[in-house]
């Protein structure tokens, strides 16, 4: 097997993998339960609290063979694919480098055909509030009359940059940093699966390292 990073390798699959973010899992466990699905979701918070993976596995919880649910298999041919990058049914745009209105137009046309394999057409576009006012109005007119079968998921850092009429649109999670204790104890079982000898001290400056890198950036932002 090729060798994965252990940030790609232990990145949370399904929704008990996540770590920090109870409020986040348990509300849209429950909407997908109850099959009340929000068809715009907007994520905000700091850098590294799990939004970009939160949007996969929602993704995946769509999608799945055996979904709607809230426990995707992780096997199906979809779960892999969204896994992998390569769902067809599943378009990750970077915000910041699809900022026009051309950009949005696209999708707006797109989103006009039925998915391929999965249930929904999902369109996950990260960093958000770096489109422009027109590629917003653009949005905007999809988001009033979404067709049946598209979801969108949203991920910010900088939520105040975001229209209200976006907003007012989307179903919104306010990720919040992982605290210290948390980020400890998934290191030491990181360490642990690895067969990772490593004092409780240099663990404890690990968590602290990023603990202290997600609090300078909410303090950024704020």
């Amino acid at each position: 097997m090729d060798y994965q990073v252990s940030a790609r390798k232990y990145r949370p699959a399904t929704f008990q993998d996540v770590i920090g973010q109870p409020h986040v899992v348990q509300t849209l466990s429950n909407a997908i339960g109850s099959k009340r699905i929000a068809h715009a979701f907007l994520f905000s918070g700091t850098r590294g609290v799990g939004k970009t993976t939160m949007a996969r596995i929602l993704a995946k919880a769509l999608n799945c063979d055996k979904g709607p649910t809230a426990t995707p298999c992780d096997a199906c041919v979809n779960c892999r694919e969204i896994a992998q990058g390569t769902s067809v049914d599943v378009i990750e745009i970077d915000g910041a480098s699809n900022t026009g209105v051309d950009d949005v137009r696209e999708i707006r046309e797109n989103v006009k055909f039925t998915p391929f394999h999965g249930h929904y057409r999902i369109y996950i576009i990260d960093e958000v509030h770096m489109l422009s006012t027109s590629a917003f109005n653009a949005l905007l007119k999809t988001l009033e009359e979404p067709p049946a079968h598209v979801v969108f998921i949203f991920a910010t850092t900088e939520i105040h940059k975001i229209p209200a009429t976006i907003l007012s649109r989307c179903q919104h999670f306010a990720f919040r940093a992982i605290g210290f204790a948390e980020i400890l104890e998934h290191l030491e079982k990181i360490c642990a699966a690895e067969k990772v000898e490593a004092d409780a001290e240099a663990i404890e400056d690990g968590s602290l390292v990023l603990r202290t890198r997600a609090r300078d950036d909410e303090h950024r932002i704020r």
